[in-house]
């Protein structure tokens, strides 16, 4: 399907992945096989809006610049995913591609079988091959069944189900198997508290992060949660948590471990503007970056972008050390766009709080801020004047950030039209939507408020479309 007639779009992102129209929302069952990394993701390929929902499906060789192909499943009249082929992951089981999903009403989870490139695929005749929730789980009064997640181990297959228990808080339930079809039910792997995390758990993710420890990612109807503690003996004992992005956009990250043995994932970027403004458009959703996760020599969890983004770099502007003076917007000269990638180190004085301003207007009537605040320790993304258009969500994306005594601030922000990803310190991250009205929201400015601060250094590029 062509997008041209998206060309003159100034909200469709360029680089950030989404579908050639229509709706996009949780990213399901990546993989690499045969030196080919595979994108699948919910999709409706009628309409941009949600429903209908089936796995968009997209090919790449370096994660960045992808191929659309076909939707690989899509739902059977009279089957188990009659009314939605729903998240789930991918592996390749015994030399056969298999990818793992719920259908729905009433959510079951089911298999489909893949021939050896992933061009074409069948579901499995005996799906669903989890009928229900256990028993256990249905008689407490169970909020939700969905999204298995799948990882193998010396003794065979395991997988978590997204689940949750009213009144008890959200879970991840535990499935062992053998040859990817028959499944066992063992225990909940973890639940949460339900006043923090609330008491449905979407998209479990769960990775072996080394160093004896273990992450698991929730989607609790709200910003995505993350985990890291100990696994053994098939239970897990959190010891940190915390968001995995600080913004309202972010949801459902899902990921897989690549041939290089990194941790990837990406999260849905969900549209801040209303159903009416996205059906205009043709188009709504997108996928964040491919993020690469590790741990830092302190046991924190480090975030970033896959190093396959610099491949888009285009023209690089350099600025030396600078002062920022506060009150006032430091436009950057020659650093201007709406898609760009922005490294900047600052070291902090006396400032409450230092950070870019990022589609800024000629006269500075919208503008989209993104601060550290030393006085408080957050890191936010202020998208309160971002846009004059009523029909899209302003708001404040915040989140908890703290600075070691001399340690300066590292963002690294990209911006590609109305999607904006901003990490600090590889340690935090924020997702933004904005929806600028005017043309010359592309001027770029430094700003410090509550005192001074200083620009240690900063590098910009233009950024290719994909």
């Amino acid at each position: 399907m062509s997008t041209a007639r998206f060309a003159d779009d100034p909200h469709r992102p360029r680089y950030h992945f989404l579908p050639p129209a229509n709706w996009i929302n949780d990213p399901n069952g990546p993989i690499e096989l045969n030196g080919e990394y595979h994108l699948f993701y919910q999709h409706n390929p009628g309409a941009a809006c949600w429903g209908n929902m089936h796995w968009g499906h997209a090919v790449s060789r370096d994660l960045v610049r992808w191929e659309h192909l076909p939707p690989a499943l899509a739902p059977t009249p009279g089957g188990p995913d009659k009314d939605g082929v729903f998240s789930g992951c991918a592996h390749n089981v015994a030399g056969t591609p298999m990818l793992f999903y719920t259908g729905v009403n009433p959510e079951a989870q089911c298999v489909a079988l893949a021939d050896a490139r992933m061009r074409g695929f069948r579901k499995f005749e005996g799906n669903p091959v989890i009928a229900a929730a256990p028993p256990e789980i249905q008689g407490r009064a169970w909020t939700g069944f969905r999204d298995p997640f799948a990882w193998k181990e010396a003794d065979g297959w395991y997988a978590l189900i997204g689940s949750g228990i009213e009144g008890t808080g959200g879970t991840a339930l535990l499935y062992r198997s053998k040859d990817f079809r028959t499944w066992e039910y063992l225990h909940p792997l973890c639940i949460g508290n339900p006043h923090e995390t609330g008491t449905m758990w979407e998209c479990p993710l769960f990775f072996d992060m080394g160093e004896r420890k273990h992450l698991l990612a929730v989607s609790p109807y709200a910003r995505p949660e993350y985990f890291l503690g100990a696994y053994a003996e098939q239970r897990f004992s959190p010891e940190r948590q915390g968001l995995l992005d600080f913004g309202h956009s972010y949801y459902a990250p899902t990921g897989f471990i690549d041939a290089k043995g990194r941790r990837i994932v990406w999260g849905w970027l969900k549209e801040r503007r209303n159903a009416d403004a996205q059906n205009a458009a043709g188009w709504s959703g997108c996928l964040s970056l491919p993020r690469e996760l590790s741990l830092h020599p302190d046991g924190r969890l480090r975030v970033r972008p896959v190093s396959e983004v610099e491949h888009l770099r285009g023209r690089h502007r350099h600025l030396d050390a600078r002062d920022i003076s506060p009150g006032t917007l430091h436009r950057l000269e020659g650093i201007q766009g709406a898609q760009l990638e922005i490294e900047a180190e600052f070291e902090i004085l006396h400032s409450a709080a230092v950070g870019l301003a990022v589609r800024l207007a000629d006269a500075g009537t919208e503008s989209t801020e993104i601060l550290y605040r030393s006085d408080n320790k957050e890191l936010y993304v202020n998208c309160e004047r971002s846009s004059a258009d009523p029909n899209s969500a302003g708001g404040l994306d915040v989140g908890p950030f703290a600075l070691a005594k001399g340690e300066p601030l590292r963002l690294r922000v990209f911006v590609d039209h109305s999607a904006i990803e901003v990490y600090a310190n590889e340690r935090a991250c924020i997702s933004s939507r904005v929806y600028p009205t005017q043309r010359d929201c592309i001027h770029v400015a430094l700003l410090a408020r509550g005192g001074a601060a200083k620009l240690v250094s900063l590098d910009a590029w233009d950024l290719a479309k994909t």
